[in-house]
């Protein structure tokens, strides 16, 4: 089966880097891992962007109920998705996936500035794109960020991987009966609040029709799955 995408953004959060089990906040194996499905759905002829968070090193939400100023907060935590960003890179090019990372601050010793039209050439090149530095301003998160991302490149989806199995009623930890949704509309989602991405995010998509799929990314082959249009995870959409 064939790709369904021509262009995907996936988001990806920065724990999915992080090892709890080793202390690792950056684990190379499992950079390793996460390279190896980009690999494999890269021979679909996909076009990949990714969006990466940097939960694993720094939460600027958390510093601020720490004391430190939030905005500063923010700026930091943007700089924790640029090492994760350069992380992902190193584990891709690795794996022979020419890869090019843009920031929304500009760091230009380590990484290109994000500019729209430089990113849509190196995807219509078969270059991975990986957008660090969350969207260049405090108050707003990595997934307002996938969104903003996706939206600018003209992505048919964004993909939110997760490690549950997409959305629920409930929460599935806390509630053994909650159900999964395998379709979900966008008004459904809001007036449901179903936290699936926070409003400003979810606004951007729902405004620019792009559809989310939430999916647990960790289980083996499940980007390929989604990719080729397999009932993965939930999806939401008009």
């Amino acid at each position: 089966m064939a790709s369904q995408y021509k262009r995907i953004l996936l988001k990806l959060s920065g724990e999915a880097l992080q090892n709890k089990a080793s202390g690792l906040s950056i684990d190379p194996d499992i950079i390793q891992l996460i390279a190896l499905q980009i690999k494999e759905i890269q021979k679909l002829d996909v076009e990949i962007a990714i969006v990466i968070g940097g939960g694993n090193l720094f939460r600027g939400v958390s510093a601020q109920a720490r004391g430190i100023e939030r905005a500063t907060a923010d700026y930091m935590g943007m700089l924790g998705t640029i090492m994760n960003g350069l992380a992902l890179q190193d584990g891709l090019e690795k794996e022979g996936i020419e890869t090019r990372v843009q920031t929304s601050i500009e760091i230009n010793a380590v990484a290109e500035p994000f500019i729209r039209r430089r990113a849509h050439q190196h995807l219509t090149n078969g270059i991975v794109v990986v957008f660090a530095g969350g969207t260049g301003n405090p108050f707003f998160s990595t997934d307002t960020a996938a969104a903003l991302r996706a939206s600018e490149i003209g992505a048919d989806v964004l993909l939110k991987a997760t490690k549950v199995d997409g959305v629920y009623c409930s929460d599935p930890e806390k509630n053994s009966s909650a159900t999964r949704y395998e379709r979900v509309s966008y008004h459904e989602a809001l007036t449901k609040n179903l936290r699936i991405m926070d409003a400003a995010a979810f606004s951007l998509c729902m405004e620019n029709s792009i559809p989310i799929v939430v999916f647990d990314f960790f289980e083996s082959g499940n980007l390929e799955r989604v990719i080729r249009g397999e009932p993965i995870g939930t999806v939401v959409g008009e």
